[in-house]
């Protein structure tokens, strides 16, 4: 079946929406990756931040032109209201009803990451955690929204996206078990400025004999 005038907003609207969700998963695992490095092998700290921005901007895009052509859709009819307001539509409300929830998600990421110095640093990041919250959310909504998820090169996609995610978790999860806290690299950093110090004292002692 080809794209006619009747049938290109839902194409654009599924469209939008696989492009999104590759890209709500590219974000997940930048800020797994990197939350505690602030950088990837090979990029500097500023072009990480820079690549996770870019990224996270290009995403919210493509969600706002998927729920907008999906509201546009003539094929059925969600409305402005369900789109935000969870389970309000008459059409599969569940699964819109997820879409709503991680779009609601979005807007307020997006919100507190433009009022970040009013709202402080430690309110803006306990927000920003809601960015991991949001993207099983669109999973589960994609999956059950569109048949076309369930089968074929889609479902392999899905399956990819979150198979790389439940890899970054279980990497994440291994290397915060192995890695010392910051009170105990504090206590080392401390133990070796004294053997330091103490090696010094020791140094001047000798010379002064």
């Amino acid at each position: 079946m080809g794209i006619t005038s009747s049938t290109a907003l839902w194409y654009a609207s599924r469209a939008t929406g696989v492009v999104a969700l590759v890209l709500l998963t590219a974000v997940v695992l930048l800020g797994i990756m990197v939350s505690r490095r602030r950088r990837l092998p090979g990029l500097p700290r500023f072009a990480t931040t820079s690549l996770h921005r870019s990224i996270s901007l290009l995403a919210v895009a493509f969600v706002a032109v998927h729920v907008a052509t999906a509201i546009a859709d003539p094929y059925v009819t969600i409305g402005i209201a369900a789109a935000v307001i969870p389970f309000a539509s008459p059409y599969r409300p569940l699964w819109l009803g997820l879409g709503a929830i991680s779009f609601d998600l979005i807007i307020a990421l997006v919100a507190t990451s433009l009022a970040r110095g009013r709202i402080g640093r430690k309110t803006w990041r306990l927000v920003h955690w809601l960015a991991y919250a949001c993207w099983p959310v669109a999973l589960l909504h994609g999956l059950g929204s569109s048949t076309d998820m369930r089968a074929g090169w889609l479902l392999a996609l899905t399956v990819g996206c979150a198979a790389a995610v439940l890899t970054a978790a279980c990497w994440r999860i291994g290397t915060a078990m192995t890695t010392p806290g910051l009170a105990v690299r504090a206590a080392h950093a401390l133990r070796d400025a004294e053997l330091a110090t103490g090696g010094g004292r020791r140094e001047l002692a000798e010379d002064a004999r």
